[in-house]
């Protein structure tokens, strides 16, 4: 039977988590949905995960994939969280505060894995990028399957669009903010991927976050001279990749 641990994708808004057969990169059960605390601090936002029954059901090392460059196990950015994040070695705090072991690492690097192993991406070969598109741009970076952490490239300046990032100019907040239709929204998007394209010359894009459930919506009209796929994973890839790290550091 392949193991189960808890994965968990802290978001700015929510908290998603779930029991996660590892080796098939399968939910078990539901993807359990909690609104992040205010404020969300380490001890609020952990404590409200280690509070729930999966997570006494759930031995084992659990994955932890959260909104910040992760370095030597320590938060160094907080997107949409608590400043007192920063810094912070969550593992230590869970084995400190609950006796338990995890791993800690970026969101879309999460995602990334996930989509890789068991989802989009596998079979790619090269240089693949895994884009997240909701409040800001999430990227994962994949060489040959082998992941390059915290690229953090929905902060790429645009060229051509002085000072604006990424994330700024093509998330999805971005498109509902002002009401852009697929194509106006698109045209944004693929300016993004060009610069993308242009920078690293991958060999395939996969975009996932909400809005690639309207794929079909939008991304034919897409123009950028790169294989792109849809995510498969849905909404559960963070808390799937997370338990997959989880796993691989205490199993390697």
């Amino acid at each position: 039977m392949s193991p189960q641990l808890l994965g968990v994708d802290v978001g700015g808004s929510s908290i998603k988590f779930a029991r996660v057969a590892v080796e098939r990169g399968e939910v078990v059960g539901e993807l359990v949905t909690l609104p992040t605390p205010t404020p969300s601090t380490p001890a609020n936002v952990l404590g409200a995960v280690m509070s729930h029954p999966l997570a006494t059901e759930c031995e084992g090392p659990l994955g932890l994939a959260f909104p910040a460059v992760v370095k030597a196990g320590r938060a160094r950015t907080a997107a949409h969280v608590d400043d007192s994040w920063l810094g912070v070695e969550a593992r230590a705090l869970l084995a400190a505060r609950w006796g338990r072991t995890g791993a800690f690492l970026n969101d879309a690097d999460a995602a990334g894995l996930a989509e890789m192993r068991f989802g989009a991406g596998c079979g790619a070969r090269g240089v693949v990028f895994v884009l997240t598109l909701g409040t800001g741009i999430g990227s994962a970076l994949f060489v040959d399957g082998h992941l390059a952490p915290n690229t953090e490239l929905g902060h790429l300046a645009v060229a051509g669009l002085a000072d604006t990032e990424a994330e700024a100019w093509a998330s999805a907040r971005v498109r509902a903010q002002l009401g852009l239709d697929w194509p106006a929204w698109v045209a944004r998007l693929d300016r993004v991927l060009a610069e993308l394209q242009r920078l690293f010359w991958p060999d395939v894009f996969i975009l996932g976050g909400g809005v690639s459930e309207y794929f079909a919506h939008w991304g034919h009209l897409l123009q950028v001279p790169v294989e792109v796929r849809r995510a498969a994973l849905g909404p559960a890839a963070g808390a799937i990749g997370a338990a997959i790290a989880a796993h691989e550091r205490y199993n390697p």
